[in-house]
């Protein structure tokens, strides 16, 4: 209203903690510290408020920190291409660096990525981009915050970014796969700086329940609660992270009519659910679902996913109950979806 510019940083449409995490602690570590004049540092949780509740790992999170919900700022109350159109939007992408088709338009407006996927295009100048191969974007975020200014940290920024490095990098257990030397040293020096965070195995148990509560949840919701899309020029396709055993979800009433609607209602070919559940020493047992109507773009996938070397999944096939969905055991359980969809994305 006052043609004021603003600054968004957004995390990717999957919207997990770490996505939203990074979004809030980058914001607002810019607006402490920029020396730009008037402008306005926006974070933006890039799905609809309606979805909130799906992310139980964050409601949780941000509500044990006393974050209402109502101080947050969801996708469809901001009008981010009305902006752009108006010459007042820079954008800070955090946990991707690929706008998904339909925010092709505001590809201009990014001014600065912060990921930690590996890069799948490259950006030239003015755009400042840190791409770095670590467990968590909120290793970087604390890395970028850490090296600011002293003093711009506060207790709660940490004690979210903390939490959230603990979660992605599954305890920082190794045989996860996923923590690296970075995630361990910046959780050691947020403990240093506040030694009144809670303890790492406490943070991480509560969350990791949160995160894999779906109780009441329908089919349709447990599919929109960790989904990313992908598409060709001839389709779009669903991927889903599904926090139970594939065998419990397979059981679930009527769900080939819900995977059915569930496409049918967004326009998706297909969907690949991939589905994990942890043992008491945090390891992961990973097995997928691949679902199509259109046998011969079920075969493309499971083709791809069979074939796949960069990295091998290890798939051994399982028995399904339908014809229409594919389903295997996932022998690297260390390729999590960050690995999967560029082998999807290639085959489409």
């Amino acid at each position: 209203q006052q043609h004021q510019d603003v600054h968004v940083v957004m995390g990717n449409e999957a919207c997990d903690l770490d996505s939203t995490v990074s979004a809030l602690a980058l914001a607002y570590f810019l607006a402490q510290t920029s020396k730009a004049p008037r402008v306005a540092f926006v974070p933006v949780l890039n799905i609809p408020r309606a979805d909130f509740a799906l992310r139980t790992e964050t409601t949780f999170l941000l509500q044990d920190r006393g974050i209402p919900a109502s101080s947050l700022i969801f996708r469809d109350e901001i009008d981010l291409g009305g902006l752009h159109h108006s010459g007042l939007l820079s954008l800070t992408l955090v946990d991707h660096h690929v706008l998904p088709g339909a925010d092709a338009t505001l590809e201009e407006a990014v001014v600065e990525v912060v990921d930690h996927r590996p890069l799948e295009r490259d950006r030239g100048p003015p755009c400042q981009v840190t791409v770095e191969p670590v467990g968590s974007c909120a290793t970087l975020v604390t890395e970028r915050i850490l090296q600011g200014p002293p003093g711009v940290l506060d207790r709660t920024t940490a004690a979210l970014l903390h939490a959230t490095i603990l979660l992605d990098c599954i305890n920082l257990s190794p045989a996860a796969g996923k923590v690296t030397p970075r995630d361990v040293a910046c959780v050691a020096l947020l403990e240093e700086r506040f030694p009144e965070l809670p303890g790492r195995d406490a943070v991480f148990g509560a969350l990791q329940a949160a995160k894999f509560d779906v109780t009441g949840l329908t089919t349709e919701q447990m599919l929109r609660k960790d989904l990313k899309a992908l598409s060709s020029d001839e389709v779009v396709v669903a991927v889903s992270g599904v926090f139970e055993d594939l065998e419990i979800f397979l059981r679930r009433p009527g769900l080939l009519q819900d995977l059915e609607a569930f496409c049918q209602a967004r326009g998706y070919a297909g969907l690949v659910a991939m589905t994990v559940s942890f043992n008491e020493r945090h390891e992961p047992t990973r097995k997928l679902a691949v679902y199509s109507r259109q046998e011969l773009l079920r075969g493309t996938l499971c083709r791809a996913l069979e074939e796949a070397t960069t990295p091998s999944l290890l798939l051994q096939p399982l028995p399904s109950p339908w014809a229409c969905v594919a389903t295997y055991a996932q022998g690297n359980a260390v390729a999590a979806r960050k690995k999967v969809l560029p082998i999807l994305r290639a085959a489409l």
